[in-house]
Parts: C-alpha cells; sequence; structure tokens
C-alpha cells in the first residue's frame, strides 16, 4: 500500500488532477514510483543542509571533527592507536575521546595562551573531560630569599601548629616547602615533582554524584541520635560540589574540584562575644541560588521538629548550629541546640535529649562513572503505549502495585487481576526510601517497568516482613511476561523469579551486593545472592547496573538454558578471595554450574563464574576462576582471566599474553623452577588492581594508577578493561599528555598526576 505521508507525496501532489485519476484506477503504480522519488530528493536535501553546517564545529556531524581539526592542525596523537571506525557507535564513542569537539574549537584560543598556568586546566577540562589544578613546583621550594625580593607567601616551612596545611602535603593544595627533586615529572619509572622546570597537572577521575532530600540512615545499635548520610548506614566520605562561576583565568582551588571534603576545611572559626566558635563553612554547607533556582550545596541537614522550639520543616538546620567534629567511634555528643557532622565519615550526631523526628539530607558523594543509578540524565525506555503512573512516597507505591499483587484460589492457582494493564510504568518521582514487601504476578504478554523519574534515586527497602516465607522482590509471570528495574535501589533483599517470565531487565540500577552494608562497606549478607531463579527461564539482561551474585536454581533436565546478559556492569559477590568457594559470582545452588548461557561485554565480575556456555565475553575483568561446561562453544577476547580458568577459546587475553611473553625471552633449556617463577611473576604483574572492591567506597571497581598497561590499555579499542571501558579515561589522558607537552613553555616539563 502507498505511504500516505503528505511529505512524501509532494511530487505526486504536483501531477494534473486527471493523472492522478488514471493512476487511482489502476491501483496508483505511479504514486508508488513518485514516492520513491521524492523520498531520495529529501534525503539529498538534507545532505545539502548538513554540507553548510559542516563548516562548523559547533553544528558538524561527528564524522566532520577530525577534518576540521586537520585544518588547523589540530590532530589525534599518535599514543592514541587507530581512530575507531565511524560507522559504528562503538567507533564513533573512540573517536569522540580522541578528538573532542571542544579541543577542536578552542585550539587557536589554547595557542594564544601558551605558556599560562590556567591553560593547563582548560586542556584538562576540554580535552580530557577531567577537571585539574595545575600547581608549579618552582614556588614550593626551599631557598634563601633576598632581602630585595621577599615572597613571604612560598617556600614556606611546616607550620605544626596548622592542621590543615599538614594535611594537604603531597597533595594538590599542598603549600609547603620542599628540597629540590631532580626527578623529572615525566619519567615513566619513578616521577618527580618539586624542581625549578617542573610544573604538576592534579587531575581527579572521580565525579561528584548528588543525592536530594533523601532520608538519613539512624544508627540505632549505637543511639537514636546518630545517623549517616548514606541510606544504607555505612560511612561514605563526603564530596564537595564543585562551582560553576570560576573565573576562566584563576587557578582551580579546594571549590572548584570534585574532592572529598576535609574536616578542617569544613570548619569556620569565628569570635563571638569573646567566644571562639567552630561551625560549618557556607562554602559547603547551606543552599544557594544558580539560574533562579534554590539547589544544596555540597551538603544540607533537614530535620523535623528539631529544636521542638524553632521547627520548621521547609528550612535546613541553620549553618550556625552545624558543628564539625571527629565522630570516631560516635564518641563526641553535641551541646544542646547543635547538631555535630564528620563529613570524612559522613556521619551525623544529635543532642541525645534533642531528638529529631525524622531526618533529611543532600549530599554530594564519589563515584568514577554514570553506573548503578543516581541523579544523572538516562536514557528512559518504555513499550509503545504504556500505562504511565507517577508516585511519591511509599503509600502510593503500594496502591499502584495493587493490580500486580500475588493471589492465589483455593487449589493454590496463581490468580491474575483483570484490571491489570498491558504494559505499564511506574515512575517513583523522588530520591525517597520505599519500604513495603513486592510480591508482583504478571500476566501471559504483559509488562511492567518500576524506574526512576529523571534526576533521582529511588531506593527500595526489603525487611524481613515474613516468618515463613521469603521476603526478596519476588516476581511469577506466565509465558510472555516481563520485567524491569531501571534507576532504583533495592536494598535488604534480592530478586526472585518464578514461573514463566519471559525476560528481567536490569538497567542503570543497583541490586546491593550483599543485601546491604555494614559501617566499614563490609556486606552483611555476603553469601546472598542478588537475583535468584527458581525452575524459571527468562532472559536476563544487566546494563549499566550494580549486582550481587546471581544464582540459577534450574534443573538441567529437558530444559533450556538462561540466557544472561551482562554489558557495562558490575557483578559483585562480594568475597575477599575470589576463588573461594562462597564468593561466587554467577553459579547454581547444590551444583557444579549454573545452566545459564552468558554474553558479558565492558564489565567486572568479582568472584567465580560456573555457567554450561559462555558465548562472548569481551573487554571484560573476570577476577575468579571461570569453569564452563561447554568448552567448544563461544570465545573469550581482549579479557582477563585468572590462570588455570576452564573457558572457551581465548583471543588476545591476559594473562595469557604476558606469560607467552616471559616465554619466548627465557632460553629453551630454562630450568621449570625458573619458568614457574617468572610465569607466576608474570601473572602477578597483570593481575587487575583496584582503588577498591568494596561497594560504597568511592573508588569501587576503579583501577589504581599502579594497574598494569596491559588492562588499562588491553580493550579490543586500547581502552580499559571493565565496567569503566567506556569512559576511555586511557585515550583520554594520553592525549592530555601530548596536548600539555605541546603547550608547556620551553625548558619546562609539565607531568599528569592522578589525584584518585
Amino acid at each position: 500500500m502507498p505511504n500516505t505521508d503528505p511529505a512524501i507525496d509532494r511530487l505526486y501532489a504536483l501531477l494534473p488532477a486527471i493523472h492522478r485519476i488514471r493512476d487511482q484506477e489502476q491501483g496508483q503504480p505511479l504514486r508508488a514510483l513518485l514516492q520513491v522519488i521524492a523520498e531520495q530528493v529529501a534525503w539529498i536535501e538534507d545532505d545539502i543542509r548538513q554540507l553548510h553546517d559542516n563548516w562548523f564545529i559547533e553544528t558538524c556531524d561527528g564524522w566532520v571533527v577530525p577534518y576540521l581539526g586537520e585544518l588547523i592542525g589540530c590532530t589525534p596523537a599518535s599514543a592514541q592507536g587507530p581512530a575507531g571506525d565511524p560507522g559504528t557507535l562503538e567507533g564513533q564513542a573512540r573517536n569522540r575521546a580522541m578528538l573532542p569537539r571542544r579541543e577542536v574549537a578552542n585550539t587557536l584560543r589554547y595557542r594564544l595562551r601558551k605558556g599560562t598556568l590556567a591553560l593547563f586546566e582548560l586542556l584538562a577540562r576540554d580535552v580530557a573531560g577531567l577537571p585539574a589544578r595545575a600547581v608549579e613546583f618552582r614556588s614550593l621550594l626551599a631557598r634563601s630569599a633576598a632581602l630585595k625580593s621577599l615572597r613571604l607567601g612560598e617556600g614556606r616551612t611546616i607550620d605544626l601548629r596548622q592542621g590543615r596545611g599538614l594535611a594537604a602535603l603531597g597533595g594538590p593544595f599542598d603549600a609547603a616547602a620542599h628540597l629540590v627533586d631532580v626527578r623529572r615529572p615525566v619519567s615513566l619509572r619513578t616521577p618527580g615533582r618539586f624542581n625549578v622546570a617542573s610544573v604538576g597537572l592534579y587531575v581527579w577521575r572521580l565525579r561528584a554524584y548528588s543525592v536530594t532530600r533523601a532520608p538519613a540512615s539512624c544508627i540505632e545499635e549505637v543511639g537514636a541520635h546518630c545517623y549517616t548520610f548514606s541510606v544504607l548506614g555505612n560511612d561514605a566520605p563526603l564530596f564537595n560540589r564543585p562551582r560553576t562561576d570560576a573565573e576562566a583565568d584563576a587557578i582551580a582551588g579546594e571549590l572548584d574540584v570534585p574532592g572529598s571534603i576535609d574536616r578542617r576545611a569544613f570548619s569556620q572559626v569565628s569570635v563571638v562575644g569573646g567566644k571562639r566558635l567552630t561551625r560549618a563553612s557556607p562554602d559547603y554547607y547551606g543552599l544557594a541560588q544558580e539560574a533562579g533556582e534554590t539547589v544544596a550545596r555540597s551538603l544540607v541537614i533537614w530535620a523535623e521538629d528539631w529544636p521542638p522550639k524553632e521547627a520548621d520543616n521547609r528550612h535546613p538546620v541553620p549553618r550556625e548550629r552545624i558543628v564539625p567534629a571527629d565522630l570516631d567511634l560516635w564518641a563526641y555528643v553535641p551541646k544542646s541546640g547543635e547538631v555535630a557532622v564528620d563529613p570524612q565519615r559522613g556521619r551525623i550526631v544529635f543532642p541525645p535529649r534533642q531528638l529529631p523526628k525524622r531526618v533529611y539530607v543532600s549530599y554530594h558523594y564519589g563515584f568514577s562513572g554514570d553506573v548503578g543509578g543516581g541523579e544523572y540524565e538516562r536514557p528512559l525506555l518504555q513499550h509503545d503505549g504504556a500505562t504511565l503512573m507517577r508516585v511519591k512516597g511509599t503509600a502510593e507505591l503500594q496502591q499502584a502495585l495493587r493490580r500486580w499483587g500475588r493471589k492465589t484460589d483455593e487449589a493454590g492457582e496463581l490468580v491474575i487481576d483483570v484490571g491489570q494493564p498491558e504494559h505499564a510504568v511506574i515512575e517513583l518521582g523522588d530520591s525517597g526510601v520505599y519500604t513495603l514487601p513486592i510480591d508482583i504476578a504478571l500476566d501471559a504478554g504483559h509488562s511492567l517497568q518500576i524506574r526512576a523519574a529523571q534526576r533521582t534515586r529511588p531506593v527500595i527497602r526489603l525487611l524481613d516482613w515474613r516468618a515463613d516465607l521469603p521476603d526478596s522482590l519476588a516476581v511469577t509471570g506466565r509465558p510472555g511476561s516481563r520485567f524491569i528495574l531501571d534507576g532504583v535501589m533495592v536494598a535488604g533483599r534480592g530478586v526472585r523469579l518464578n514461573g514463566g517470565l519471559e525476560s528481567f531487565s536490569v538497567r542503570h540500577a543497583t541490586l546491593v551486593p550483599g543485601w546491604s552494608l555494614e559501617p566499614d562497606c563490609d556486606p552483611q549478607r555476603p553469601a546472598e545472592p542478588s537475583i535468584e531463579l527458581s525452575d524459571c527461564r527468562p532472559c536476563i539482561v544487566i546494563e549499566h547496573s550494580i549486582v550481587g551474585s546471581i544464582q540459577v536454581n534450574n534443573s538441567e533436565v529437558d530444559a533450556e538454558a538462561v540466557p544472561i546478559r551482562i554489558s557495562d556492569s558490575v557483578v559483585d559477590a562480594t568475597g575477599t578471595d575470589c576463588d573461594s568457594p562462597e564468593c561466587e559470582a554467577i553459579g547454581a545452588a547444590g551444583s557444579a554450574i549454573a545452566h545459564a548461557v552468558l554474553r558479558i561485554a565492558r564489565s567486572t565480575i568479582i568472584g567465580r563464574v560456573m555457567c554450561h556456555v559462555i558465548e562472548a565475553a569481551e573487554n571484560s575483568i573476570l577476577l575468579g576462576q571461570v569453569t564452563v561446561a561447554r568448552r567448544q562453544i563461544g570465545c573469550m577476547r581482549f579479557c582477563h582471566v585468572p590462570d588455570g580458568s576452564r573457558t572457551p577459546r581465548r583471543f588476545e587475553c591476559q594473562p595469557d599474553l604476558a606469560q607467552a611473553g616471559a616465554r619466548r625471552q627465557l632460553p629453551v633449556d630454562t630450568q621449570p623452577a625458573v619458568l614457574d617463577a617468572a610465569l607466576l611473576a608474570e601473572r602477578r604483574r597483570v593481575w587487575p588492581r583496584f582503588g577498591s572492591t568494596r561497594y560504597g567506597t568511592p573508588a569501587y571497581c576503579q583501577l589504581s594508577a599502579d594497574c598494569a598497561d596491559e588492562i588499562v590499555r588491553g580493550a579490543d579499542d586500547e581502552s580499559e578493561m571493565g565496567v569503566f571501558h567506556d569512559l576511555f579515561q586511557p585515550l583520554r589522558l594520553a592525549n592530555l599528555r601530548v596536548r600539555v607537552d605541546e603547550f608547556v613553555p620551553a625548558a619546562v616539563e609539565a607531568g599528569v598526576i592522578l589525584v584518585n
């Protein structure tokens, strides 16, 4: 049937009416021909319009950026490797990291400012997309000052009474005097810092993510007056929200970078009535006006009905009542009418005799990228024609879920509510905590999505509601049904799948590994899974998420394997020894392997993997032993797989490549003991090193600065292996080092230093 779009019938409409009448009598073959021609004409017209836009860096297509850069001599650095294929999404993402549009737009501006210190910070922001602080080490050298040229602010010796200065030693804000270090700042072995001709560019890889007006967690085992900013009850350092109004020519200060907030920096000392008072600094605490909107600075606390005589739930606790304190062991007790805050641990203490009714907080935490849900922009996907229900608060969510509540008849058969819509989306509209039991039943062909609204991070908290049954988030489906979690955090329990569910998707969400956290970020229930299947065979899809272990408790007799698709995610079995029997990332209870078929891409797996088949695994880090039943199916490429694993064929994997290189370097007649020692050394050298492997810490699953280059640039596109592959930080940093060397003054060397 011909297309009825008016735009595509514009040529047909130009024909005389007599020809259109005769064409209609013959089945409209002429109309179909002109529609094809009109479609091609539209493409040509769009291309002509884009030809004009492609002359400008602000409006050009992505593939044009390198050509415009070449016109002004701005080309990708050779250290980044070859460019990606512009015809694929992966290649386009790599090319954007190799030569950002902002860098090409500002290249001429950089050249006009060549040799200035502030230029290095602009390069870090535009080239690598990372905040930075440039430091001229010459000003920090200890030297004898001439009386004719006194510089009282430079080269000062250490003052033991200045605790804030002592805490900054060795960091980007170090102001103490140092002896000369003759090592070069760009040395590949042991780089130096403090020299006459040395400049350091300190770069922050962690970002500051916001949490807006969320409930604080009361630590009841310590006292009803003790709280943590984190809703999971763990200690988490608070991060600074970088200023957006800083001057372009000014060197970045502590308020301009997303660093953790030091207790001393959080303190402001003033003298009132002859008394020396220490209160929270207005640079970090309180509300501010930006672009006509009221936003929180780095942290804000609301306390309902506290203190009773000044209760005003609309306004936060006044800054004059916030006392910075060291709350180690919860030993500090604030005075009446004061609130103690420890930003380095993320703790709050109220006076024991002045307890608030409820406590809400806005704060910022540190993390590496947009993974696991958070108040960041993410794509929202839903079924066409789906019913959208927006809710706020536990009562509204409970009311919305009644249509999907699990019910059984007298014979024990599942009964589906007749009012259940075919496709539905329940959107949680704030960053609150939703505490309720959830037991969902889906009819055949139906789908349900529970998702967070844009720029929110709601928490679904599951408690021990029933003594005779599990309290997991239970989902029972009939054939063709689908269930999706998007942008939410699930704590307290995991997700249990039953029945004929067709698919279960987790997108930009967190199923807390170990169900919840102890104060030191250790998991409360390390042996418990986040996803458990009981005689259920859905397709499990995990994207940009953090989950605990996955247990597939299905029978292998006369059954198809469960497909599991994991991409850009972390599967964390929470064990300290990834090869221990307890640390099982993907497996089956009481069985040697899980009857599952895996596809893994750009992910980090902490724990053992025991499955039926690995169809494909690429650009991933697997820290535990891998055991596959059918090795003749599938392949693994550009991955780290522990030595001794039983896997399908491997291509360009570690430590295989490192061990092969060690064998080639040794003589043929090398003694077995010497060979084994050399291979062991190579395995240890290329073992992935992380800032932390404990969920809840800022550097969780971030590759450390001393990690082997075979892992940091071990992916097929020379980016890093693991969950943060798509950040392309190795390529960005390589490009930054080249640009810094290009714009540095003569006889000066500048090195890039990673702060975190």
